[in-house]
């Protein structure tokens, strides 16, 4: 059956992507239609800071994108043999991550990750709070500049000190609109569409349910996680299943289930 993932292609190539990949597995062929576009942002402020670990407690990232800041950084700065060293700082401290995408990212930046399976900044969040105090310097927290103030805000009334940093800002990728409307023209309704953040619903769900029209009740909506499909739910669909763990596999089982 057909499958509609609205989210971003991994490494660049949508054919590769893992989601597809794991849909094959199970039967099902899957399209994938980029929503989001990013600028990175503040660059020059965040070189600085990675390279100041003596001023902070360690280290956390909720989205590849940000990984993906530091290593525009490092690359641009022209300082991996200063990183050897810094990176074994930042390792002697915490780096903390939600989902195994942003862990392994992390990974190829020479970090040792934790919480890869928290799944959500809220279950990170519980395990930061667990392992830090107040007497610790602030956690550096590179994010972009629509995130949830789920994290910040549990840290905050739990006394943990953190220190944000934009370093990139979301919006709608400018072809979502015209690439939905080619899709269902070409393919018709597809059997399940899955929403990967609430970015992705925020710009996608309107022209769905123009395009599917009447149709829309067929659809099996599957969500990527709690905060998705929290999204979604608002936004008055019906949910038909979430990944037990956001990852391709994870996802894909889900969706098979309910298409069977």
């Amino acid at each position: 059956m057909q499958v509609l993932l609205l989210k971003e292609p991994r490494d660049g190539d949508a054919g590769h992507d893992p989601y597809i990949q794991e849909l094959a597995a199970h039967g099902h062929k899957a399209t994938l239609i980029p929503v989001l576009s990013f600028k990175f942002v503040s660059l020059n402020t965040l070189s600085e800071k990675l390279f100041q670990p003596d001023k902070h407690g360690g280290l956390v990232f909720t989205s590849p994108r940000a990984v993906e800041a530091v290593k525009m950084c490092l690359e641009a700065a022209g300082r991996g043999e200063e990183w050897r060293l810094i990176k074994d700082k930042w390792n002697a401290k915490s780096v903390y991550v939600v989902g195994k995408a942003t862990g392994d990212l992390v990974q190829h930046l020479g970090l040792k990750p934790l919480g890869e399976d928290s799944g959500t900044a809220d279950v990170l969040s519980r395990l930061i709070i667990q392992r830090e105090d107040a007497n610790i310097l602030p956690l550096f927290f590179p994010c972009g500049s629509i995130k949830r103030e789920v994290l910040p805000s549990a840290l905050r009334d739990n006394g943990v000190p953190l220190e944000t940093l934009t370093v990139y800002q979301t919006a709608e990728h400018p072809d979502v609109q015209q690439n939905l409307a080619s899709y269902f023209t070409q393919q018709g309704t597809p059997a399940s569409i899955a929403f990967f953040s609430p970015s992705g619903v925020k710009f996608c769900l309107e022209t769905v349910r123009k395009l599917s029209s009447e149709r829309l009740t067929q659809i099996k909506f599957a969500a990527i996680g709690p905060t998705t499909a929290d999204a979604m739910t608002a936004e008055g669909l019906c949910v038909s299943c979430s990944a037990e763990k956001p990852t391709a596999a994870g996802l894909a089982a889900a969706i098979a289930k309910v298409l069977l």
